[in-house]
């Protein structure tokens, strides 16, 4: 019978070159991410009364966890990102002009952040089986 690896807490000070890359990724596509959804429902091309601009605010959640590096974090955000990913699919063919082009970006974002997590987790789960 074999058992999870189980996953050593990793900071700062013992993460590996790879690690810290991939959390930076994940972190400032996420923060670009969210500044992008603000900015794109509240300035660049609003539609209605700027209402969308809420759907920034789930953005928020995750950046305490990849501040602390947390495995968690990046495997849910890794799934919620999607979730931007087909807004942009969406509103990139059915919009024109500026719309389509923030909403190509916004694809753009949501990959590199899906990416950068998946990375992450699988750079920890190598380390911690390497542990045992």
């Amino acid at each position: 019978m074999s058992s999870a690896p189980a996953i050593v807490p990793t900071d700062r000070s013992t993460a590996s070159p790879e690690e810290v890359l991939s959390r930076r990724l994940a972190l400032t596509g996420t923060i670009a991410l969210f500044v992008l959804c603000l900015a794109w429902e509240l300035w660049l091309a609003p539609t209605g009364r700027g209402t969308l601009a809420i759907k920034a605010l789930p953005l928020l959640l995750p950046i305490a966890g990849l501040l602390r590096y947390r495995l968690y974090t990046f495997r849910w955000l890794s799934l919620m990102v999607w979730l931007y990913c087909g807004e942009g699919l969406v509103r990139a063919t059915s919009e024109s002009g500026t719309g389509a082009l923030l909403a190509w970006i916004e694809v753009g974002l949501s990959v590199l952040v899906f990416v950068a997590c998946a990375l992450h987790v699988r750079q920890r789960l190598r380390a911690a089986k390497a542990a045992q």
